[in-house]
C-alpha cells in the first residue's frame, strides 16, 4: 500500500450492514461494513452531494438518504449510468484503521 492515513480506531468502525462518515483530511470518507467487508470511498453522492455515510445498506449497496442512489461500496460505482465515487484501499492494522490515498 501507498500512502496510508489514520481515519479511525477499529472499534469505531461500523456496525455489519451500516455505513459511517469519517473525517480524512479536508474531506470526508464513508466508511461501509458490508456483511463483515469493510471498505471506503468518497462521502459526497454525485446525485445532489448528500452524505453517503449517513446512508444504508441495503442489498449491499450503499442508499443515500437524500434521493435514495445506490453505490457499491467495493467500486464506487452508482446504479446511474457513469456515476462512480473514489474509492480507497482499507487495512486493519494493531486496532488503526488506515485507508490508502
Amino acid at each position: 500500500m501507498g500512502n496510508l492515513i489514520k481515519i479511525a480506531v477499529e472499534s469505531d468502525l461500523p456496525a455489519l450492514n451500516e455505513a459511517k462518515e469519517f473525517p480524512c483530511g479536508d474531506k470526508t470518507i464513508c466508511v461501509a461494513n458490508v456483511n463483515g467487508e469493510i471498505s471506503a470511498m468518497d462521502d459526497i453522492c454525485l446525485h445532489r452531494g448528500g452524505p453517503l455515510g449517513q446512508g444504508v445498506i441495503m442489498r449491499g449497496k450503499v442508499v443515500c438518504p437524500w434521493h435514495g442512489w445506490e453505490w457499491d461500496p467495493k467500486t464506487g460505482a452508482a446504479a446511474a449510468p457513469g456515476a462512480k465515487v473514489a474509492v480507497y484501499p482499507v487495512k486493519v492494522e494493531g486496532g488503526d484503521v488506515l485507508i490508502e490515498m
